[in-house]
Order: structure tokens, then C-alpha cells, then sequence
């Protein structure tokens, strides 16, 4: 058994599978949705402007799909997931870019061209890193018996929230 199969960490994987799969089933009906999410280990938030009974017929559809085996909606390309790898590649190779440099700014600034060259190769990169990374680490769309438990509105000043809440 992985780690990544583990309690607090399973359900934060199959919520996050679950928010993915509920925006991408949300996007299909109404393509020019903005939303954003964000999961942990009781379920998921969305951040946007929707209905509670739309978001509780796309959880619905997305949990349906996921489970008939449409683990393709657990990757969403405006995951944090996918930021955060490039991210992490465009900083590493920067900063190993700079090691030899010296303290000069002179020094830092004829190796200008080679960290832009580096930078811009970690984006490239990055773009495929980040989906494995949600599927392999990041999300799980075996949900494993997982349902909702509630659907809860609120509101934070203009912005509406819904917490999507889960077991199992």
C-alpha cells in the first residue's frame, strides 16, 4: 500500500479528483464558467458564480462518470498542480543557472541569456509534468465508495462559495 492510499490523504486525492471532475462536467454544459477550487480531507470548495442545484447535478455526473471509468476528467489543465511544476522547474533551473556567477551583478547579468533559455525550457517541461503529476500523485478518480454528504452556499463579500462535503 502506497502512502498516497492512506487515510487523510486518499480522500484529499479522490476530493480533488471529484472537484476536477465536477468543474470539467460544469464546463461542458456552460463553456465560458469561471470557477476555481480547492480540496482537502471533508470535501471541496468552489469559488464562482453558479446554482447550488447546478453544482449538485454536476457532482452528481461527475461522480457517475469517474466511477464508469472517465478517469480522464480527474486532470484539469488549470490545476494548481500544473503551476506549481512549472514553477519548481523554472526556479531550480534558475537558481542552478546562477550558482557559478559569483557576487558581481555584472557576472548575473551576462548569464541573463542562459536563465531565460532555462526558464523558458522548464515551461515547455513543465506542460507535461503536470498532468502526471495530478494523476499519479495529486488526485485519485477511484472514488471508492465516496459520496456527498452536503452541499453547503456561503458568501465572502461579491464571490459565492459552495463547500461540497464528503465521506467514505
Amino acid at each position: 500500500m502506497s502512502i498516497l492510499d492512506w487515510g487523510p490523504l486518499s480522500r484529499v486525492r479522490r476530493n480533488h479528483a471529484l472537484e476536477h471532475a465536477t468543474l470539467q462536467v460544469m464546463a461542458e454544459a456552460k463553456p465560458t464558467l469561471r470557477m476555481a477550487g480547492y480540496s482537502d480531507a471533508k470535501g471541496f470548495w468552489l469559488v464562482g458564480v453558479a446554482e447550488t442545484e447546478e453544482i449538485a447535478r454536476a457532482v452528481e455526473q461527475a461522480i457517475i462518470r469517474l466511477n464508469r471509468g472517465e478517469h480522464n476528467l480527474a486532470i484539469h489543465p488549470n490545476c494548481g498542480t500544473n503551476y506549481v511544476a512549472a514553477g519548481f522547474l523554472a526556479g531550480t533551473l534558475a537558481w542552478l543557472g546562477m550558482l557559478t556567477t559569483g557576487r558581481g551583478l555584472r557576472n548575473k547579468l551576462e548569464r541573463w541569456p542562459v536563465i531565460v533559455s532555462l526558464v523558458t525550457l522548464a515551461t515547455i517541461f513543465a506542460q507535461p509534468l503536470g498532468p502526471v503529476l495530478q494523476e499519479r500523485i495529486t488526485t485519485s478518480p477511484r472514488l471508492n465508495g465516496m459520496r456527498v454528504t452536503g452541499i453547503e452556499r456561503r458568501q465572502r463579500g461579491d464571490t459565492p462559495l459552495h463547500r461540497v462535503l464528503t465521506s467514505g
